[in-house]
């Protein structure tokens, strides 16, 4: 394989070179992130649900941003780093992010399925604004929809995340 059909993206740390063709583990110039991370990689945390970027569901953070993997083909992705939320977990000692602990503290879930994409939309606000007002946190999460739970315990739980931030 030439360089060129190469795609070398780091995921939660890891660094994957991926091969670019329409074979067995190779990565179609059509496959979205959010199918390469699940299908290719095995990292189910991140959900496919509508396919067309307007719930949510399949948030990750790439370069630092929260963006809808299923919105970006693999292929554009070379030289990106990105955070799924199985890479919030502390690999040393297992620890949930305090998000993640914050979700589960407020009970600001219930089916799971929206969940991580809230999770990732949530980190990358907080990475960039550590003490977010309500409205921001809000206007941050008014793309991610959830059928199950009452947006009240999420914006309680990103809360208490920053507020234990001082």
């Amino acid at each position: 394989m030439t360089a060129t059909n190469t795609i070398r993206v780091i995921v939660n740390g890891n660094t994957y070179e991926l091969f670019k063709g329409t074979g067995a583990g190779q990565i179609s110039p059509s496959d979205c992130l959010a199918y390469t991370l699940r299908e290719t990689l095995g990292l189910t945390g991140t959900k496919l649900s509508c396919g067309q970027g307007a719930c949510g569901a399949c948030t990750i953070i790439m370069d630092r941003k929260a963006v809808l993997s299923c919105n970006i083909l693999t292929v554009e992705c070379n030289g990106k780093e990105i955070t799924t939320i199985e890479g919030l977990r502390n690999p040393r000692t297992g620890k949930l992010d305090p998000l993640q602990q914050a979700f589960i503290d407020h009970n600001a879930f219930q089916c799971g399925y929206c969940t991580p994409g809230m999770i990732m939309t949530s980190k990358a606000l907080l990475e960039e604004n550590p003490h977010p007002s309500e409205e921001e946190i809000k206007q941050a999460l008014s793309g991610n929809f959830c059928r199950c739970v009452s947006h009240y315990h999420v914006l309680r739980a990103v809360k208490s995340v920053a507020e234990e931030r001082g």
